[in-house]
């Protein structure tokens, strides 16, 4: 880390900086594996996060000197260990990783490495280095020796030389993770062992302008690391994806056969999003179509209302705010669930529905003429 930002984080005239800038504070200090002995040190690179995953690049030193190009894994476990629960079973001290990664040029490369739990990090984790070797004239500390080898906390993986040649110019990484083959401690084999491939995880793509259809959705069995750093789009040039009766069974009131109730969604971001960001979209409720509302479980939304006009439904006591006068009650289908109780909440440019976890929401053009068009953040929160 630049030591010019331990002197901005002190100064107390930016506070800012604290909240913008805070895991800058964290990675030079963070556990990793050669930090055990005081020879070694790490200049972490970059970071991504996907779910439970943290990727990092990295440069190792050893006595102060260059000795290798870094990746390390860190991963959590929550779904696959879901899964391997599912199955009766439970994950153990070593999981599978495979990696998909593309190189530059656009040929991949591919390579399977193995996770050891570790109770520093409390995750599943390892550290892939361009080599084993210490630098000339050097031997490894036996701490950071030791955990060196095929399945070791540090390895080497000679397919992925080509990767650490251009490790700057890395930019996508699909990576899955999978139970071992084996069960410990008893040692018999497990012949059908578990997935986490990001749970049946899909993209929307805009394939066909015909509503709903399942050809605009793209299924993926893997979790997207993508190293690009920065994005400059004009959602004018993102064809938009069309959804006949979005989030809407045919026996609402409002469903539409004849398929004229339309939704677009412009899918700007997806896979290229990190954290627990699922996506960033622009949507047109077409003139006079309703949006269903529905009900978030282990997820949030938020809702910016860009233009247009029209009449948001929220749960009923989902705002503590809401005011009776201004905002009735009525009574709406939701998607899966059944009638309930909603607020009638009218909207424009400007107005913010923010929806977590158990929340209601859903929104109506009522302009015959005019689209009524907002921009949505959707994240897991669990």
């Amino acid at each position: 880390m630049d030591p010019l930002f331990s002197e901005i984080f002190s100064k107390p005239d930016n506070e800012i900086f604290k909240v913008v800038f805070f895991p800058d504070r964290i990675y030079h200090a963070a556990y990793l594996n050669a930090t055990v002995s005081e020879r070694y040190r790490y200049n972490v690179t970059e970071v991504r996060n996907k779910s439970d995953i943290t990727f990092i690049k990295a440069q190792v030193f050893q006595d102060g000197r260059f000795l290798a190009n870094v990746f390390r894994i860190e991963y959590h476990a929550i779904r696959l260990g879901e899964v391997t629960r599912e199955n009766n079973r439970f994950l153990q001290m070593g999981i599978k990783c495979t990696l998909n990664i593309e190189l530059p040029g656009g040929s991949k490369v591919n390579a399977q490495v193995t996770l050891g739990y570790c109770s520093w990090v409390r995750a599943y984790q390892c550290e892939i280095w361009d080599t084993l070797e210490p630098i000339p004239g050097a031997v490894h500390h036996f701490k950071v020796l030791s955990q060196m080898g095929k399945n070791g906390a540090i390895t080497h993986v000679p397919k992925l030389a080509d990767a650490f040649k251009n490790i700057k110019d890395i930019k996508k990484i699909e990576i899955t993770f999978r139970e071992n083959e084996t069960d410990e401690p008893f040692g018999y084999k497990i012949n059908n062992p578990v997935w986490d491939n990001d749970y049946t995880r899909s993209y929307q793509v805009p394939n066909t302008n015909e509503p709903s259809s399942p050809q605009n959705t793209v299924e993926v069995k893997n979790y997207l690391i993508d190293f690009q750093r920065g994005w400059f789009m004009d959602s004018a040039n993102v064809k938009p994806v069309r959804y006949s009766n979005a989030m809407m069974e045919n026996h609402n009131p409002n469903f539409r056969p004849d398929g004229t109730n339309i939704v677009e969604m412009k899918w700007i971001l997806q896979r290229e999003l990190g954290g627990n960001l699922v996506y960033f979209h622009e949507v047109n409720v077409t003139p006079g179509s309703f949006e269903g509302v529905h009900q978030h479980i282990g997820s949030e939304e938020l809702y910016y209302i860009v233009s247009g006009e029209g009449i948001a439904y929220m749960g009923h006591d989902d705002d503590p705010a809401f005011d009776d006068a201004t905002q009735p009650i009525v009574k709406q289908e939701i998607y899966c669930i059944g009638e309930k109780p909603v607020r009638e909440l009218p909207v424009k440019p400007g107005k913010i529905i923010y929806t977590k976890s158990g929340g209601i929401h859903g929104i109506k053009n009522t302009s015959p003429t005019t689209p009524l068009i907002f921009v949505a953040f959707g994240y897991h929160c669990s």
